[in-house]
């Protein structure tokens, strides 16, 4: 999940390097790359291209979402510092509690819907409320973390019933093919550097897909979830060094709030195992 967390943080920042170029040309150029790497891997393995009959509906939402949270997140990581546009998608771990609850019929209790809750109101210290279109950015930053969570709640019930590398090959060729007709319409010409830099985001792209699919494969949500917020440290050095942006002090209350959140929620589920395997015992 730090591997990534790191490539994801990567991909952003080469996002945000190619400058104002529609969220849909963004976003086909990203998964481009993640698609010929799962090409590569399924060729080389000889397994399914498309994954089993009985699983189609979870990888159809999961793509349809992660397509979704992606658009979100790029029109997110152009209009605000980077490590904020980051935090705001890592909202996700909350949304997958609920949606757990809500789909997967996981319990949720009154812990949980309370750090749920905390954690809401780290986001209202990034996003700022102003009651104007100012606050969009943020509240598009919200919305891609859902999406995200929705997707990944897919993931968690899909579980080792697919290969890592054929969940993201379907979700890279869903969403470029979804999105191609969208980015002809919006396109725009790019320079060389552009170019570079949207191949790189796919690159790094794919470090972060293929590693959180891995992740969720082999061990339950609340158990890595934490990991992911090292993307926020990331994020924040990078925005200094490159971008020469600090994010101000209300967005670090936010940080701090969102992973004080996440620490109790990782910290909880731990001391829930431990009794539940005590309890088999």
């Amino acid at each position: 999940m730090i591997f990534s967390a790191f490539g994801f943080a990567m991909m952003s920042t080469f996002v945000k390097l190619s400058g104002d170029l529609p969220a849909f040309q963004k976003t086909v150029f990203r998964n481009s790359v993640s698609l010929a790497i799962a090409l590569a891997l399924i060729i080389k393995h000889k397994e399914s291209f498309f994954g089993k009959m009985e699983n189609q509906k979870l990888l159809l939402l999961r793509s349809v979402f992660g397509t979704v949270g992606v658009l979100c997140n790029f029109y997110a990581i152009d209009r605000l510092v980077l490590s904020d546009a980051n935090m705001l998608n890592k909202l996700n771990p909350f949304f997958v509690i609920i949606f757990c609850s809500l789909f997967l019929k996981e319990n949720i209790n009154q812990k949980q819907m309370l750090t749920i809750l905390t954690a809401f109101v780290g986001a209202l210290f990034i996003i700022k409320p102003s009651f104007s279109f100012d606050m969009l950015p943020g509240l598009v930053g919200v919305l891609g973390g859902l999406c995200a969570a929705v997707a990944y709640t897919c993931l968690r019930a899909l579980g080792g019933r697919e290969q890592s590398y054929t969940i993201v090959f379907y979700f890279s060729l869903f969403s470029v093919v979804s999105i191609l007709p969208f980015m002809f319409m919006t396109y725009e010409p790019m320079t060389i550097k552009q170019m570079l830099y949207l191949l790189l985001s796919g690159v790094f792209a794919s470090m972060g897909q293929f590693g959180v699919t891995l992740a969720y494969k082999y061990a339950p949500p609340k158990e890595v979830s934490i990991f992911d917020y090292t993307n926020i440290i990331f994020s924040a050095i990078i925005s200094i060094i490159v971008f020469d942006v600090f994010p101000d002090k209300y967005s670090f209350i936010g940080y701090g709030i969102i992973f004080a959140a996440s620490f109790y929620m990782f910290l909880y589920n731990k001391k829930l195992d431990v009794n539940e395997g005590k309890q088999q015992k």
